[in-house]
Protein backbone atom coordinates (compact mmCIF):
# COMPACT_ATOMS: atom_id res chain seq x y z
CA UNK A 1 0.00 0.00 0.00
CA UNK A 2 2.65 2.58 1.18
CA UNK A 3 4.84 1.91 -2.14
CA UNK A 4 1.67 2.10 -4.42
CA UNK A 5 1.15 5.88 -2.66
CA UNK A 6 4.39 6.91 -3.43
CA UNK A 7 4.16 5.73 -6.84
CA UNK A 8 1.29 7.64 -7.31
CA UNK A 9 2.91 10.81 -6.06
CA UNK A 10 5.40 10.73 -8.17
CA UNK A 11 3.41 10.57 -10.63
CA UNK A 12 1.48 13.43 -9.66
CA UNK A 13 4.70 15.29 -9.19
CA UNK A 14 6.64 14.63 -11.92
CA UNK A 15 3.30 15.18 -14.62
CA UNK A 16 2.82 18.74 -12.58
CA UNK A 17 6.34 20.94 -12.57
CA UNK A 18 4.55 23.28 -10.33
CA UNK A 19 3.17 20.77 -7.98
CA UNK A 20 5.53 22.60 -5.14
CA UNK A 21 4.28 26.00 -5.58
CA UNK A 22 0.30 25.15 -4.99
CA UNK A 23 -0.53 25.60 -1.24
CA UNK A 24 -1.79 22.97 0.58
CA UNK A 25 -5.34 24.87 1.28
CA UNK A 26 -5.33 25.65 -2.89
CA UNK A 27 -4.76 21.95 -3.92
CA UNK A 28 -6.75 21.30 -6.82
CA UNK A 29 -9.49 18.41 -6.63
CA UNK A 30 -8.14 14.77 -7.15
CA UNK A 31 -4.52 15.82 -6.58
CA UNK A 32 -2.45 13.22 -4.98
CA UNK A 33 -0.98 14.74 -1.51
CA UNK A 34 2.67 14.78 -1.63
CA UNK A 35 4.09 12.10 1.23
CA UNK A 36 4.96 13.46 4.62
CA UNK A 37 8.15 12.42 4.17
CA UNK A 38 11.27 12.38 1.31
CA UNK A 39 14.53 10.11 1.56
CA UNK A 40 17.24 13.04 1.49
CA UNK A 41 14.68 16.09 0.94
CA UNK A 42 15.03 15.78 -3.16
CA UNK A 43 11.76 15.14 -4.48
CA UNK A 44 12.91 15.34 -8.01
CA UNK A 45 15.87 12.25 -7.45
CA UNK A 46 13.60 10.33 -5.32
CA UNK A 47 10.80 9.65 -7.69
CA UNK A 48 13.01 9.18 -10.33
CA UNK A 49 14.23 6.15 -8.92
CA UNK A 50 11.06 4.90 -7.67
CA UNK A 51 9.55 5.16 -11.07
CA UNK A 52 12.99 3.65 -12.66
CA UNK A 53 12.63 0.60 -10.07
CA UNK A 54 8.75 0.03 -10.77
CA UNK A 55 9.70 0.16 -14.84
CA UNK A 56 12.08 -2.67 -14.10
CA UNK A 57 9.81 -4.57 -12.30
CA UNK A 58 7.10 -4.28 -14.58
CA UNK A 59 9.23 -5.40 -17.66
CA UNK A 60 10.05 -7.90 -15.45
CA UNK A 61 7.13 -9.39 -15.06
CA UNK A 62 6.16 -9.35 -18.94
CA UNK A 63 2.76 -6.69 -18.31
CA UNK A 64 2.96 -2.49 -17.60
CA UNK A 65 1.00 -2.50 -13.83
CA UNK A 66 -0.40 0.71 -13.90
CA UNK A 67 -2.77 2.64 -11.01
CA UNK A 68 -6.04 3.70 -12.21
CA UNK A 69 -6.24 5.85 -9.91
CA UNK A 70 -2.64 7.77 -10.99
CA UNK A 71 -4.39 7.99 -14.57
CA UNK A 72 -7.37 9.51 -13.50
CA UNK A 73 -9.62 6.36 -13.91
CA UNK A 74 -11.53 5.30 -10.60
CA UNK A 75 -11.22 1.80 -9.26
CA UNK A 76 -8.96 -0.66 -9.01
CA UNK A 77 -5.51 -1.23 -11.02
CA UNK A 78 -5.33 -2.83 -14.14
CA UNK A 79 -2.79 -4.85 -16.08
CA UNK A 80 -1.90 -3.74 -19.64
CA UNK A 81 -1.65 -6.92 -21.48
CA UNK A 82 0.98 -7.30 -24.82
CA UNK A 83 -1.39 -8.43 -26.86
CA UNK A 84 -3.56 -5.41 -26.42
CA UNK A 85 -5.85 -3.47 -23.87
CA UNK A 86 -9.83 -4.38 -23.47
CA UNK A 87 -12.62 -2.91 -25.81
CA UNK A 88 -13.27 0.75 -25.07
CA UNK A 89 -9.36 1.62 -24.14
CA UNK A 90 -8.37 1.05 -27.70
CA UNK A 91 -9.84 2.00 -30.87
CA UNK A 92 -11.42 -1.45 -32.25
CA UNK A 93 -14.89 -1.49 -31.02
CA UNK A 94 -17.92 0.89 -33.61
CA UNK A 95 -20.93 2.63 -31.69
CA UNK A 96 -24.00 0.32 -32.29
CA UNK A 97 -26.02 0.50 -35.42
CA UNK A 98 -29.48 0.68 -35.90
CA UNK A 99 -30.29 -3.29 -34.67
CA UNK A 100 -27.44 -2.75 -31.62
CA UNK A 101 -25.06 -4.19 -33.24
CA UNK A 102 -21.14 -3.36 -32.93
CA UNK A 103 -18.47 -4.05 -35.26
CA UNK A 104 -15.00 -5.21 -34.45
CA UNK A 105 -12.31 -4.25 -36.43
CA UNK A 106 -8.62 -5.21 -35.62
CA UNK A 107 -6.94 -2.07 -35.05
CA UNK A 108 -3.34 -1.81 -36.99
CA UNK A 109 -1.23 -0.97 -34.54
CA UNK A 110 -2.12 -3.84 -32.09
CA UNK A 111 0.87 -6.11 -31.14
CA UNK A 112 0.80 -9.40 -32.01
CA UNK A 113 3.23 -12.09 -34.04
CA UNK A 114 4.75 -15.39 -34.11
CA UNK A 115 8.60 -14.14 -33.82
CA UNK A 116 10.95 -12.54 -36.16
CA UNK A 117 10.61 -12.77 -39.85
CA UNK A 118 6.60 -12.90 -39.97
CA UNK A 119 4.65 -9.79 -41.21
CA UNK A 120 1.72 -8.05 -39.15
CA UNK A 121 -1.50 -9.95 -38.50
CA UNK A 122 -3.60 -8.23 -41.29
CA UNK A 123 -7.01 -6.91 -39.41
CA UNK A 124 -10.00 -8.76 -39.19
CA UNK A 125 -13.45 -7.89 -38.47
CA UNK A 126 -16.59 -9.28 -37.16
CA UNK A 127 -19.96 -8.06 -35.49
CA UNK A 128 -21.56 -8.58 -32.16
CA UNK A 129 -24.75 -7.42 -30.05
CA UNK A 130 -23.45 -4.20 -28.16
CA UNK A 131 -23.61 -5.98 -24.86
CA UNK A 132 -20.67 -8.08 -26.16
CA UNK A 133 -17.18 -6.89 -24.75
CA UNK A 134 -13.61 -8.04 -25.21
CA UNK A 135 -12.11 -10.08 -22.98
CA UNK A 136 -8.27 -10.94 -21.54
CA UNK A 137 -6.19 -13.35 -22.91
CA UNK A 138 -4.22 -15.85 -21.19
CA UNK A 139 -1.87 -17.98 -22.94
CA UNK A 140 -2.98 -20.77 -20.29
CA UNK A 141 -6.41 -20.92 -22.57
CA UNK A 142 -6.80 -23.51 -24.77
CA UNK A 143 -5.12 -22.37 -28.44
CA UNK A 144 -2.31 -20.65 -25.78
CA UNK A 145 -0.06 -17.62 -26.96
CA UNK A 146 -1.93 -18.42 -30.64
CA UNK A 147 -5.16 -16.76 -29.32
CA UNK A 148 -5.20 -12.80 -30.25
CA UNK A 149 -8.63 -12.24 -28.90
CA UNK A 150 -11.92 -12.80 -27.07
CA UNK A 151 -14.81 -11.41 -26.61
CA UNK A 152 -18.02 -12.62 -24.39
CA UNK A 153 -21.16 -12.15 -22.93
CA UNK A 154 -22.03 -14.09 -19.65
CA UNK A 155 -25.72 -14.53 -20.91
CA UNK A 156 -24.96 -15.28 -24.06
CA UNK A 157 -22.28 -17.10 -25.01
CA UNK A 158 -18.27 -16.07 -26.10
CA UNK A 159 -15.46 -16.18 -29.10
CA UNK A 160 -12.54 -16.12 -29.95
CA UNK A 161 -9.54 -15.72 -32.61
CA UNK A 162 -6.74 -17.68 -33.05
CA UNK A 163 -4.33 -16.76 -35.59
CA UNK A 164 -1.29 -19.68 -36.37
CA UNK A 165 1.32 -19.44 -38.92
CA UNK A 166 0.37 -21.83 -41.46
CA UNK A 167 4.04 -23.46 -41.71
CA UNK A 168 2.95 -25.01 -38.61
CA UNK A 169 0.90 -27.19 -41.28
CA UNK A 170 2.46 -27.07 -44.21
CA UNK A 171 5.91 -24.98 -45.86
CA UNK A 172 4.74 -24.63 -49.19
CA UNK A 173 1.78 -22.08 -49.29
CA UNK A 174 4.01 -18.81 -49.71
CA UNK A 175 3.61 -15.06 -48.38
CA UNK A 176 -0.50 -15.25 -49.56
CA UNK A 177 -2.02 -18.59 -48.37
CA UNK A 178 -5.55 -19.36 -49.33
CA UNK A 179 -7.27 -21.67 -47.64
CA UNK A 180 -8.55 -23.28 -50.19
CA UNK A 181 -4.79 -24.42 -51.01
CA UNK A 182 -4.54 -26.08 -47.61
CA UNK A 183 -7.29 -27.92 -48.54
CA UNK A 184 -10.99 -28.66 -48.53
CA UNK A 185 -13.40 -28.35 -45.70
CA UNK A 186 -12.87 -31.93 -44.67
CA UNK A 187 -9.31 -31.87 -44.10
CA UNK A 188 -9.10 -28.09 -42.59
CA UNK A 189 -11.82 -29.22 -39.70
CA UNK A 190 -10.30 -31.91 -39.38
CA UNK A 191 -6.75 -30.72 -38.94
CA UNK A 192 -7.98 -27.82 -37.15
CA UNK A 193 -10.91 -28.38 -35.16
CA UNK A 194 -9.13 -29.70 -32.45
CA UNK A 195 -6.92 -26.32 -31.75
CA UNK A 196 -10.69 -24.93 -31.04
CA UNK A 197 -12.27 -27.66 -28.98
CA UNK A 198 -8.97 -29.31 -27.78
CA UNK A 199 -10.40 -33.05 -28.86
CA UNK A 200 -10.54 -34.53 -32.19
CA UNK A 201 -13.37 -33.83 -34.28
CA UNK A 202 -14.75 -36.86 -36.07
CA UNK A 203 -18.54 -37.36 -35.74
CA UNK A 204 -18.96 -33.99 -34.42
CA UNK A 205 -19.22 -32.18 -37.35
CA UNK A 206 -23.01 -31.20 -38.20
CA UNK A 207 -22.42 -29.11 -41.57
CA UNK A 208 -20.22 -27.37 -43.46
CA UNK A 209 -20.59 -24.59 -46.10
CA UNK A 210 -18.40 -22.63 -47.99
CA UNK A 211 -18.70 -18.91 -48.63
CA UNK A 212 -17.00 -16.10 -50.56
CA UNK A 213 -16.75 -12.71 -49.77
CA UNK A 214 -14.21 -10.36 -51.97
CA UNK A 215 -12.56 -13.66 -53.51
CA UNK A 216 -11.41 -14.74 -50.09
CA UNK A 217 -12.72 -18.27 -49.04
CA UNK A 218 -14.24 -18.91 -45.87
CA UNK A 219 -14.98 -22.37 -44.99
CA UNK A 220 -17.81 -22.39 -41.89
CA UNK A 221 -18.30 -25.16 -39.66
CA UNK A 222 -21.04 -26.22 -36.78
CA UNK A 223 -20.00 -28.78 -34.50
CA UNK A 224 -21.84 -30.62 -31.81
CA UNK A 225 -20.70 -31.58 -29.03
CA UNK A 226 -19.95 -29.14 -27.97
CA UNK A 227 -21.82 -26.36 -28.96
CA UNK A 228 -19.31 -24.66 -31.57
CA UNK A 229 -19.10 -22.49 -34.75
CA UNK A 230 -16.05 -22.00 -36.50
CA UNK A 231 -15.02 -19.78 -39.58
CA UNK A 232 -11.77 -20.45 -40.99
CA UNK A 233 -9.53 -19.07 -43.56
CA UNK A 234 -6.02 -18.06 -44.22
CA UNK A 235 -4.68 -14.40 -45.68
CA UNK A 236 -0.75 -13.67 -45.51
CA UNK A 237 0.75 -16.08 -43.45
CA UNK A 238 -1.53 -17.22 -41.26
CA UNK A 239 -4.35 -19.26 -40.81
CA UNK A 240 -7.41 -17.47 -38.73
CA UNK A 241 -9.72 -19.57 -36.55
CA UNK A 242 -13.06 -17.57 -35.50
CA UNK A 243 -15.17 -19.66 -32.99
CA UNK A 244 -18.23 -19.04 -31.47
CA UNK A 245 -19.46 -21.28 -28.62
CA UNK A 246 -22.29 -21.05 -25.95
CA UNK A 247 -23.77 -23.69 -23.62
CA UNK A 248 -26.88 -25.48 -24.14
CA UNK A 249 -29.57 -23.36 -23.04
CA UNK A 250 -27.49 -20.63 -24.29
CA UNK A 251 -27.31 -22.59 -27.55
CA UNK A 252 -31.46 -22.71 -27.53
CA UNK A 253 -32.24 -19.16 -26.44
CA UNK A 254 -29.80 -17.35 -29.38
CA UNK A 255 -28.61 -19.35 -31.70
CA UNK A 256 -29.57 -17.04 -34.50
CA UNK A 257 -27.29 -14.23 -33.15
CA UNK A 258 -24.52 -16.84 -32.39
CA UNK A 259 -24.81 -17.89 -36.12
CA UNK A 260 -25.02 -13.95 -37.10
CA UNK A 261 -21.67 -13.40 -35.46
CA UNK A 262 -20.05 -16.55 -36.95
CA UNK A 263 -20.82 -15.70 -40.56
CA UNK A 264 -19.64 -11.88 -39.90
CA UNK A 265 -16.17 -12.89 -40.02
CA UNK A 266 -14.23 -11.21 -42.52
CA UNK A 267 -10.02 -10.47 -43.17
CA UNK A 268 -9.53 -6.74 -44.35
Amino acid sequence: MMETALLRYCVSFSGHPHHKKVAAHHRIDGEIPRPKSIPGGREDEWCARVLSRRSILATASGFSLVSSTALGFPGEGFAVVKQGLLAGRVPGLSEPDDEGWRTYRRPDEKSGGHGVGWSPIIPYSFSVPQDWNEVPVSIADLGGTEIDLRFANPKEGRLSVIVAPVLRFADNLGEDAKIENIGPPEKVINAFGPEVIGENVEGKVLSSNVAEHDGRLYYQFELEPPHVLITATAAGNRLYLFSVTGNGLQWKRYYKDLKRIATSFRVV
